[in-house]
């Protein structure tokens, strides 16, 4: 089952908009260029399974609230590793006040909350804000099999 949500990005090669799915096998590339897109979704309690466990790439899971500084620090640093590894990882926002299954499904604690997901399978999860060269080495650790460390 897929979700017929869409949402736009912006090629990052060559500045145009594309509609993609929330949820779809593969990964997206621009209508225009043809290059890989950053693949940013919101999803929920009643998509998550859909648009994240289902996917066929990593997904990074952000784990968010509204009134977290440190949330907002590392959305921008999260999305530019999206940028970085487009093709590679599919990033899927979660606000954890509007979605408390999620919350309590992944056990939060603490925000922000990231995990690395493989069909599903929690593969590497940290606690708190890093810089995006620290976030990309984490994924990129759990994109190659390797142990990652949990912080938090």
């Amino acid at each position: 089952m897929n979700s017929t949500r869409t949402t736009t990005l912006t090629c990052p090669n060559c500045g145009r908009v594309n509609r993609i799915p929330v949820a779809a096998e593969g990964s997206p590339r621009c209508g225009h260029c043809k290059q890989p897109l950053p693949w940013i979704v919101d999803a929920g309690d009643d998509d998550f399974a859909v648009i994240a466990d289902n996917a066929t790439q990593p997904v990074v899971v952000d784990l968010w609230a509204t009134w977290c500084g440190p949330c907002r620090m590392v959305s921008p640093a999260l999305e530019q590793v999206a940028r970085e590894l487009a093709g590679r990882i599919k990033l899927v926002k979660v606000d954890i006040d509007k979605n408390p299954r999620l919350s309590r499904r992944f056990e939060v604690q603490a925000v922000p909350t990231l995990l690395v997901l493989d069909h599903g399978e929690t593969v590497a999860r940290q606690a708190g804000a890093a810089p995006a060269h620290v976030l990309r080495a984490w994924v990129e650790q759990a994109l190659a099999g390797g142990r990652t460390p949990e912080r938090g």
